[in-house]
């Protein structure tokens, strides 16, 4: 799938599930295959709407039983890493946190993965949208478990 198809496709998702973007936003979404070459099976369509020192919120798009690969987020500058809060907004997505058993998110739904805390996830069979909201996202930070994972 080339990345313009791909993004084409996250915004239509974004779109059914209500999710109002603007021609810049749109055109703004990330296509992160994770360096392994086979985006429909291991990615995300990200859209970044605000990233500051302090905060960050983001729409993450899977489409069906994609998967984003085993990861955490370190501490970063005497900061102890990323918390996020992922809040399903369409579909379901199975998250995969250390410490937890399987954690499967419906719309509503909401979790929140600690700092420095491996964890993975994956849609269900419709794909899912997840809203992220985090302290700052230093994504070229994150610590992968796959050696041939890069982001």
């Amino acid at each position: 799938m080339l990345h313009s198809e791909a993004r084409a496709r996250a915004a239509a998702m974004l779109a059914d599930a209500g999710i109002v973007l603007t021609p810049d936003e749109r055109e703004s979404i990330e296509i992160a295959d994770f360096g392994l070459g086979d985006f429909e099976r291991a990615g995300l369509a990200i859209l970044v709407y605000v990233n500051t020192e302090r905060v960050c919120a983001k729409e993450l798009v899977l489409l069906p039983r994609q998967t984003c690969p085993e990861h955490r987020h370190p501490p970063i500058g005497g900061e102890p890493g990323k918390e996020e809060t992922f809040r399903c907004r369409a579909g379901s997505v199975h998250l995969h946190v250390e410490g937890n058993s399987e954690i499967v998110l419906q719309p509503g739904d909401q979790f929140t993965i600690p700092p420095d805390t491996l964890h993975w996830f994956e849609a269900g069979d419709d794909g899912a949208i997840v809203s992220e909201f985090s302290t700052r996202s230093t994504d070229e930070s994150d610590v992968f478990t796959d050696p041939r994972v890069t982001r």
